[in-house]
């Protein structure tokens, strides 16, 4: 079976809204569905967020290991962060390079919007990104604005296609310093969410730099977004990227993650097996 007959089994299967693209980087070879339809990001955005502070930390503007004071009026009540688990007082100082920890490895939503804040907001990181020569992405709103309103996360959007060229752009160290490079897919590869997604039928232990972003479910039980970007570190050094995004799915969250395992193994197996 060819490799889009695989996928598209997959996805006409679910009830949802299903896009991914791949992007082998020795030759460019790009497999892609829905590739150019624009999918809400959720916390994948935080990848995004991470090149512009990384960005002015190249340029001297920020410093990794200046401190930042979290306080009381940064707490968001209900919101994923495992800094106000840990410290539901505030009053606490986190370097900047522990702030980027905890926002891209543990997808820490008051550290992302206190890096909105330090980098001028989100307008900021959507120019930026603009800049960069990605389309079909839009980036307008934080953390507690999403959280307070469920449509606002559809205005956060990236297409497949745009979310893997970007992190080609990324890894070839186009966009930061090689050190800023490296601080950030260090990062990544030490991301705790998601590990059924892109990672979730790899063999063991296989290497992937990855980002996640997750809605939850609203009160019909559908969720608008659970995704996942990354690098693959392949055995013979083919690495390539791939962006899987589920939208709009009224299964549970086992199944759209299932679903983004399923269509990275067949782009893996392509890959290496050559099949």
């Amino acid at each position: 079976m060819k490799i889009y007959e695989k996928i598209e089994n997959i996805i006409k299967s679910h009830d949802a809204k299903i896009g991914f693209s791949s992007l082998r980087f020795e030759d460019n070879l790009i497999h892609s569905y829905n590739g150019n339809e624009t999918f809400p990001m959720q916390s994948v955005y935080k990848f995004h967020l991470a090149l512009t502070v990384l960005r002015d930390v190249d340029k001297g503007k920020l410093s990794l290991d200046q401190e930042i004071l979290i306080q009381e009026s940064d707490l968001i009540l209900g919101i994923w962060s495992p800094i106000q688990d840990q410290f539901p007082q505030a009053n606490v100082k986190f370097k900047l390079k522990d702030l980027l920890y905890y926002m891209i490895s543990e997808s820490d939503n008051i550290a992302c919007d206190i890096l909105f804040r330090l980098v001028g907001g989100t307008n900021t990181v959507n120019k930026f990104i603009s800049e960069l020569g990605i389309e079909n992405v839009s980036i307008l709103n934080t953390e507690e604005q999403i959280q307070s309103n469920w449509e606002l996360q559809f205005q956060n959007y990236t297409s497949p296609l745009s979310a893997v060229e970007l992190l080609k752009l990324f890894i070839e160290r186009k966009i930061l310093s090689i050190n800023s490079s490296d601080f950030l897919l260090k990062l990544m590869l030490e991301t705790k969410t998601g590990l059924k997604r892109i990672k979730g039928l790899l063999p063991e232990n296989t290497p992937v730099a990855h980002k996640t972003g997750y809605s939850g479910k609203n009160e019909k039980g559908i969720i608008a977004a659970c995704n996942d970007i990354g690098i693959i570190i392949q055995p013979d050094q083919r690495n390539f990227a791939i962006a899987v995004f589920v939208s709009n799915s009224s299964h549970d969250l086992k199944q759209n993650e299932l679903i983004i395992a399923r269509i990275t193994k067949i782009i893996w197996d392509h890959y290496l097996l050559k099949d």
